[in-house]
């Protein structure tokens, strides 16, 4: 069985990406998370619900609650100035490295180690970036190119979105 604090970070992974549903099962119960879709997929306005033992058979709907909706409007303001600084600052590449999966980026293999990357950096085509954390699974990223690193578009600890570009690569 899921534990309160995995539950948690699922919604927050949900939440913060496109995805609009979620279906995990095991022998003992089963997680159905869903988002409601009546605005625009950048600022949702439904808080996921949770139906958790199997012998619930009605899901819990949270689309109506006010105050739900106020939370991801406030992360969703986030990410929308993070792009602003980003569009202030052309810099020069030819490659960008997207991020596989929805998770948590880490620019380092440990909280007391150093990034595996940082801005100036070569990198080769098969050089660890960094990591993304998905449901407990920790997934080395690396380079596709050779060249050096140009720009990292993301923090460290920032959850990402399949897709989202997390460094800019001049290729050598």
């Amino acid at each position: 069985m899921l534990k309160v604090q995995e539950i948690r970070e699922l919604i927050k992974l949900i939440d913060e990406s496109s995805i609009t549903e979620f279906k995990y099962e095991t022998d003992n119960a089963e997680v159905h998370l869903k988002k409601g879709t009546g605005e625009a997929p950048a600022a949702p306005t439904a808080q996921p619900s949770v139906v958790q033992p199997t012998e619930q058979s009605a899901p819990a709907s949270t689309s109506e609650k006010p105050e739900a909706a106020s939370q991801p409007e406030k992360t969703a303001e986030k990410p929308a100035e993070k792009q602003e600084e980003a569009v202030d600052t052309p810099t020069d590449y030819d490659h960008e490295i997207t991020s596989p999966m929805v998770g948590t980026f880490y620019a380092s293999p440990s909280p007391d180690e150093d990034p595996y990357v940082k801005t100036g950096d070569r990198v080769e085509g098969n050089s660890v970036v960094c990591i993304v954390e998905a449901m407990k699974l920790f997934n080395e990223i690396e380079a596709e190119v050779n060249g050096e690193i140009v720009e990292i578009l993301v923090e460290d600890g920032e959850l990402v979105e399949y897709g989202q570009p997390l460094f800019r690569i001049k290729k050598a």
